[in-house]
């Protein structure tokens, strides 16, 4: 890491991106605007995209005044990092009267040093299971199509293809036609959450402009569901498959239909880790799971304080201090790998208060893991939508990770899904 801090990078309005040595870039951590530590400046990772932000000013710390000033007719710039990094600075901007509501992304300071990008970014995870680099698209295309052919009447497979694969380029999508790593398992069109940054369903009232994709809409058999997860099976040793993705609501609302599938998977002699994504809304279901085969547990959560949680998700029926964790107990009480699946947003989740919290629950519960994924929102919005929550100093992402290393000596970190069942 060379010795000084990264120059500002901005926009001009036509989307041309420039450097200004004139101006140190300054990050974010909730309300604190610094100059980054050295510790959490890294090199832009590869397959990570810019984004220009709309009516947001850009704005840097001029190095012969030491003053922060904002720049008249230049725009702020983010960088969505690649998977299996997780920011820790939010871009330092001016936000204009009128500007749109940001798109469901996770927005990264970068700066430049000497003709490198850096960003404010830790990567927690060195799994390769989302890099596509070197694989062509027109193969996944040609593959996804293929697939199209060999299962005509398998309307989750159809799904997956036409939509996620062809429509989105989901990862998890592309890596199914690739026969790889982790395949995913959408069942549900509904969902007992109402979150603020749900992907797959925004309502009328919502200042975002768009989800970033449909929801499906439709319910897919327990044949359908098996016929999928077999034909990952024939293609990767050690098969993930997970139910709950970002194309539907929440998966336990098919309780029934998910405890059928994965008990004639079983039955039929069907190998790996068979995950589920969820919301752990319904405990009923995830022991009904546990006895026919489940073997992980993935819980979604921005915050272990239950304000906090209830601000993002809008929980219908369940509560987080009752269903939710009642679910990661009866899940652990039945021999699953539990992870959190932590919404991270700097500034908040690394925050004293948060961080109390987190440790206790995951050593009242033995949790085993937490996956540390970008919350994908709006900044402005998500402060403005805690507006009145006490969380305390920063200590920063490192920190954080340190701190509960310290307290929860068993716990793991990553990004994504581990495989739970290796002996195969």
């Amino acid at each position: 890491m060379k010795s000084k801090h990264p120059d500002l990078v901005v926009a001009f309005k036509n989307g041309e991106l420039v450097s200004d040595d004139e101006y140190y870039m300054l990050c974010r951590r909730g309300d604190e605007w610094a100059l980054p530590k050295p510790d959490e400046l890294i090199p832009l990772p590869h397959e990570s995209e810019f984004f220009l932000l709309p009516g947001r000013k850009a704005v840097g710390l001029n190095k012969e005044t030491g003053q922060v000033e904002e720049l008249d007719d230049m725009l702020a710039v983010a960088a969505f990092v690649a998977p299996g990094y997780t920011l820790s600075g939010h871009p330092v901007y001016i936000t204009e009267e009128n500007a749109p509501t940001l798109p469901l992304f996770a927005y990264g300071a970068v700066g430049v040093i000497g003709d490198e990008f850096y960003v404010c970014a830790m990567q927690v995870d060195k799994d390769n299971r989302q890099v596509f680099e070197g694989i062509s698209p027109k193969k996944i295309e040609k593959q996804a199509k293929a697939i199209i052919k060999e299962f005509p009447k398998n309307r989750l497979m159809q799904h997956l293809m036409y939509n996620c694969v062809l429509r989105y380029g989901c990862p998890a999508a592309k890596n199914l036609v690739l026969g790889r790593f982790e395949a995913p398992l959408p069942t549900s069109k509904a969902c007992n959450a109402r979150c603020i940054g749900c992907i797959s369903h925004q309502g009328e009232d919502s200042s975002i402009c768009q989800a970033p994709q449909d929801r499906m809409n439709f319910t897919p058999t327990a044949e359908e569901i098996v016929e999928v997860m077999f034909f990952h099976q024939q293609h990767e040793k050690q098969p993930i498959y997970s139910f709950g993705q970002g194309c539907e609501g929440e998966p336990l609302t098919q309780g029934a239909l998910l405890v059928e599938a994965v008990k004639l998977f079983r039955e039929r002699g069907g190998i790996g880790t068979v995950n589920l994504n969820s919301n752990a809304s319904m405990p009923k279901w995830i022991k009904e799971l546990a006895l026919v085969g489940l073997n992980s547990l993935r819980v979604s959560m921005n915050s272990a304080r239950e304000d906090v949680y209830n601000r993002y998700y809008r929980p219908t029926n369940y509560s987080f201090k009752g269903e939710v964790c009642e679910s990661i107990k009866i899940a652990k009480e039945h021999g699953l790998f539990v992870s959190l699946n932590l919404l991270f947003f700097p500034g908040v989740t690394d925050c004293e208060e948060e961080v109390e919290a987190l440790i206790e629950l995951v050593n009242t519960y033995k949790v085993d893991f937490i996956q540390l994924r970008n919350l994908n929102i709006d900044p402005e919005m998500y402060l403005q939508l805690l507006n009145g929550i006490d969380f305390g100093p920063s200590i920063g992402l490192l920190n954080f990770t340190k701190r509960l290393k310290t307290y929860c000596e068993h716990l793991q970190f990553g990004y994504f899904n581990p495989k739970i069942c290796k002996d195969i």
